[in-house]
């Protein structure tokens, strides 16, 4: 199942479900937000499956009438994994790490499909990681990894966007990785019980027409179980926490010279069996200020 925040000509958000070609809001069901359909999901699914098999017509919409959103535009965590492939801690001239390395960005920096990632003006190292971002569904604190599955809603695409110079400036890379625009994320959320293994999907990232990331989640590092469990050891995940699990080579700063993040060209991030993230890339107007 696909499920999405969508908005039909400017107006609310709501949340709805993708079949085919056309997108069905469940508003009318009750439902008030993807978070909220994710909270009340085990007694929601049955009730969910009876109203798609005869949603009225106001409920139903073409999908490309729509414009998506970030599937969870605020969610209540985000958090993220680095050095997660074996080939991009290579490329980045760091050792192999021996226990996940974590940080964080602002809820508030998400933003959805083919809404434009700002190129900072005072960044002169924008770059691009393409993740495979878990969904949390069910919360909980000291998880066992065995039991860790359970707790997975989801997964999404999450664009990693970073700058290098602010990230590198020092050993806390949290202001590299969480300007305004930074975490693209979507299409969509497509249900754990639709995907399979999350850890033997392709993922890849193209630039402005080129290939420059192409792998597969068989080379994750730590894998989901290990990182809900050492997470959940610290902290509550709570309904909506957003994962994003590291990515593999082909970043920009890996390329001799880096190839950096540039206006004008399109990120396209794409994860076997959920589909692509398509973001354009914009210069930050020069003296701009926001309120």
């Amino acid at each position: 199942m696909r499920i999405v925040t969508f908005h039909r000509g400017g107006a609310a958000p709501e949340v709805g479900i993708v079949d085919g070609n056309r997108v069905i809001g469940l508003a009318s069901a009750g439902y008030a937000s993807v978070l909220d359909l994710i909270e009340r999901w085990d007694d929601a699914q049955p009730d969910v499956d009876s109203f798609l098999a005869d949603a009225d017509k106001e409920a139903v919409a073409d999908l490309a009438s729509v414009t998506l959103m970030a599937p969870i535009p605020r969610p209540p965590k985000l958090i993220c994994v680095g050095l997660n492939y074996h080939d991009h801690a290579v490329e980045s001239g760091l050792p192999i790490p021996t226990i996940p390395v974590i940080f964080n960005k602002f809820p508030n920096v998400v933003v959805g499909p083919g809404e434009p990632i700002v190129l900072p003006s005072v960044s002169e190292k924008p770059d691009y990681e393409v993740e495979l971002a878990v969904v949390i569904g069910k919360g909980g604190r000291r998880i066992a990894a065995a039991d860790s599955m359970k707790h997975v809603f989801g997964y999404t695409i999450l664009n990693d966007v970073s700058a290098r110079d602010y990230q590198m400036q020092t050993s806390q890379w949290l202001m590299g990785k969480t300007f305004d625009t930074f975490a693209p994320m979507g299409p969509w959320i497509v249900t754990a019980d639709a995907i399979g293994d999350p850890h033997a999907l392709d993922i890849s990232m193209e630039i402005g027409g080129e290939v420059r990331q192409n792998s597969n989640t068989r080379e994750l590092i730590f894998r989901i179980p290990e990182l809900i469990a050492f997470l959940s050891g610290v902290v509550t995940l709570e309904p909506g926490d957003i994962i994003s699990t590291g990515t593999p080579a082909g970043v920009g700063l890996g390329f001799k010279p880096p190839k950096w993040l540039e206006a004008g060209q399109e990120c396209v991030a794409r994860i076997q069996g959920i589909g692509e993230l398509r973001n354009p890339c914009v210069a930050e107007k020069a003296g701009a200020a926001q309120a």
